[in-house]
Parts: structure tokens; C-alpha cells; sequence
């Protein structure tokens, strides 16, 4: 039984065909492209969300997004219990859309970053990391120019206290330095997961980090996490 993963197209995503190709050509799993102007995600397992610059960026990244049609669905998909995967752009469009907490502002340097960095798993007990290690480094690219994770103190808590933070900006030796955060992102914040744990927002793009061809595979633990996490739930029904 294969995995059917629905990837949302917006008025300017760019990283939409990189998430499918993954799904289908690398995973060997079912991949569809859902128009942002469709009512209805149709039978999917997953959803993602993905890089770009939505309506050119507009207002904030993802602010017009989040009012596009097929959006509706997907927080009904989440808040059902299906899993949500934001990347990059499509983080900013689930901190819009209320799906996680916190904003994403401009970077720091108040320049568009383009790099390889290096993350530190700190939740490997997830649906999207349970091919990770706690505490593993991971090398995946970024390229955003808002990418800076801001909230509030009692946010901030909360997500430490819940265990939400899922990755944070490292060096290779996994220590957090300023120097090795790129966007000035609060507490080296890199990614998070919702409370009930099936929304996960990130910075890094695994996408660009899966098939070999790359020279660059970290990010394919996150996708193997995810069918790993859909296989066992299936045994388990």
C-alpha cells in the first residue's frame, strides 16, 4: 500500500515539482499536484506545503496563501489529525494560518540566504524524524530571505516544554552558535511541530537534500520518517 501524498500548488511556488519528484520518483510512492483553487484535497495520507513565494510574497510571506480556497481543507485535514508537512514557504503559510504558532520575519542580515546549513535533531519522537536520532546533525540547504522564527516568551516555553522544537540551527559538531544560525532566528529555531504533533513547519529544505544524484541525502530522513510513521500506523488499524 503506497502512501498518496497531496502537494498544493500556489501562484508562485517553485518547489512543488522537487517535493513530488521525492515522493514519487525517489520514495516509489503516489504524488499528485492539488491547484491552491480546488475545494477539496481529495483522498490523501499527507499534505505538503511547499517552498516558493506564494503570491509574490505579498503583505507577508504566506499572509494571501493562507485565504487561498484549498486552505479551508487543509485545516480541517489537520485539525482531523492528518499530517501537514510546511516547507520553507509553506511554514510561513501554517504560522498565517494559525496551524503553528509563532512568525517568520525577515532575516536578520536582511538578505536572502542560499546555503547548505547544519541542523540539530531535538525531537526524534515524531512522525517526520523517527528515522533521525535525537541530537544527530543533519545537512540540508536553506534559501529564504524570511526565515527568522520569532514568538513570544510564553510561546517560546511552551514549545520548549512540549517538546515542539524539532530542529534548531547547529554547528557540525551540533553545538548552537550565533554564527551558525542564518537567519537570526530565536533560539536557533529551525523547525516545529504542532502540539497534537502531526503539523511540522521548517525553514530547510529536505526536498533539495534526497536523491543521491545531489551528492546530499539528510533530507530523505524526514521522508522515510514519514512512510515509516504511515506504515506503522497502518499494521496497527
Amino acid at each position: 500500500m503506497k502512501l498518496k501524498f497531496g502537494i498544493v500548488v500556489f501562484p508562485g511556488s517553485n518547489c512543488d515539482h522537487d517535493s513530488h519528484y521525492v515522493a514519487e520518483t525517489i520514495l516509489g510512492q503516489d504524488a499528485r499536484l492539488i491547484w491552491h483553487k480546488e475545494a477539496s484535497l481529495g483522498d490523501v495520507d499527507i499534505v505538503i506545503l511547499p517552498g516558493g513565494f506564494s503570491y509574490g510574497d505579498y503583505l507577508r510571506c504566506g499572509a494571501l496563501a493562507r485565504f487561498s480556497p484549498i486552505m479551508k481543507d487543509v485545516v480541517r485535514f489537520a485539525n482531523s489529525g492528518g499530517l501537514v508537512f510546511g516547507i520553507c514557504n509553506g511554514f510561513q503559510v501554517l504560522v498565517e494560518a494559525g496551524l503553528l504558532p509563532g512568525v517568520l520575519l525577515r532575516n536578520e542580515s536582511l538578505k536572502f540566504v542560499c546555503k547548505q546549513v547544519t541542523l540539530r535533531v531535538e525531537n526524534a519522537d515524531t512522525a517526520f524524524t523517527s528515522r533521525c536520532r535525537k541530537g544527530e546533525v543533519l545537512e540540508i540547504p536553506i534559501a529564504h530571505g524570511d526565515g527568522n522564527y520569532f514568538t513570544d516568551d510564553d510561546t517560546l516555553r511552551r514549545l520548549e516544554d512540549n517538546n515542539q522544537v524539532v530542529f534548531r540551527y547547529c554547528d557540525r559538531a551540533g553545538v548552537l552558535t550565533g554564527e551558525s544560525n542564518p537567519n537570526g532566528s530565536i533560539s536557533n529555531i529551525a523547525g516545529i511541530i504542532s502540539e497534537q504533533g502531526n503539523v511540522l513547519g521548517m525553514m530547510p529544505h529536505p526536498e533539495r537534500a534526497s536523491d543521491p544524484a545531489l551528492h546530499h541525502t539528510d533530507g530523505r530522513r524526514i521522508f522515510d520518517s514519514i512512510v515509516e510513521s504511515f506504515v506503522h500506523q497502518s499494521l496497527l488499524v
